[in-house]
């Protein structure tokens, strides 16, 4: 096997997330190119959120947040959708279509792995949030009695996002949670963002490349953007 670094996409001051084995590092360096090849934000994640690995077009949506020192959206998902003060900005609708739902699959990882130190502390931030924890003890509760179980489920999920190009606006996003064997060996899970314009609003930038394919359109590389 040729031994080669870490895929660019890999944040350097995360480098402990990269696994040890060296056939699992070298699959992440070819599954890096092969989210990358995708035009949709698509990242990452372990059972605590933490986010491993993104592409281009994950980068993209949220470059105009601003930093922060626990939730970023590429560090953290779930502490950026709960804490972040410019998740609302990118992630519309904010507290009943993403803050709730992922409050929701938090509770269920929580008591899945009450010992886990990354999920005790995501716990411990929540009731040190007054509005968080009275959804998370109150409002979690009714709104899965109200829509049920599956409706926290991210795959399948459709949700809103704003596209910081202005050409693009409020974007209809479809959430894809998958894993493959080896990922499921890393306890890692892919989660892609298929975005398209809402019905009866405009399809987006034709040409130029800044935003994504039409319906049809022949899937295409984002390339990386600058600092």
């Amino acid at each position: 096997m040729v031994d080669r670094d870490p895929p660019p996409t890999w944040r350097a001051a995360e480098e402990s997330r990269l696994p040890q084995d060296p056939a699992q590092r070298d699959y992440l360096v070819d599954y890096a190119a092969l989210m990358e090849a995708v035009p949709y934000p698509s990242f990452l994640v372990d059972h605590r959120w933490d986010v491993a690995l993104t592409n281009s077009a994950f980068d993209r949506l949220f470059q105009a947040v601003r930093p922060h020192p626990t939730a970023l959206p590429d560090d953290n998902f779930l502490r950026f959708v709960l804490f972040h003060p410019d998740a609302a900005a990118v992630l519309e609708d904010h507290e009943p279509a993403w803050c709730v739902p992922l409050l929701a699959q938090f509770a269920t990882a929580l008591s899945e792995s009450p010992e886990d130190e990354g999920l005790r502390s995501i716990r411990q931030e929540v009731a040190r949030d007054p509005f968080m924890e009275a959804a998370y003890r109150y409002g979690v509760p009714h709104w899965l009695t109200t829509h049920g179980q599956e409706a926290a489920e991210q795959d399948g999920a459709v949700r809103t996002v704003r596209h910081p190009d202005p050409g693009w606006g409020l974007v209809r996003c479809r959430m894809v949670a998958e894993t493959s064997r080896m990922l499921d060996g890393m306890g890692l899970t892919r989660i892609t963002l298929v975005l398209s314009a809402p019905q009866g609003l405009p399809t987006g930038p034709v040409r130029g490349g800044a935003g994504f394919p039409q319906q049809g359109a022949r899937l295409r590389a984002v390339p990386a953007l600058g600092d």
